[in-house]
């Protein structure tokens, strides 16, 4: 069975760098078209049950503004 599991992104913290989009192999984010109190466009969840836990978004995010949790 497939690892299951669920992130949570800071809306605050994320630099709108979007290396996390390119590292996720299921594409569950995308660019948010509003902005953060900084001015970036911060990064959303699109599709949360399709995520299988990976890491690699935490792993590229710079700002640590990314967790993930298995479930």
């Amino acid at each position: 069975m497939a690892k299951r599991g669920k992130i949570t992104v800071d809306r605050e913290m994320c630099k709108g760098c979007l290396l996390c989009i390119r590292a996720c192999p299921v594409k569950i984010l995308e660019v948010d078209a509003g902005i953060n109190s900084a001015g970036s466009h911060p990064v959303k969840i699109i599709n949360s049950s399709k995520c299988i836990a990976c890491g690699n978004c935490y792993e590229v995010c710079p700002d640590v503004c990314i967790e993930v949790y298995e479930e």
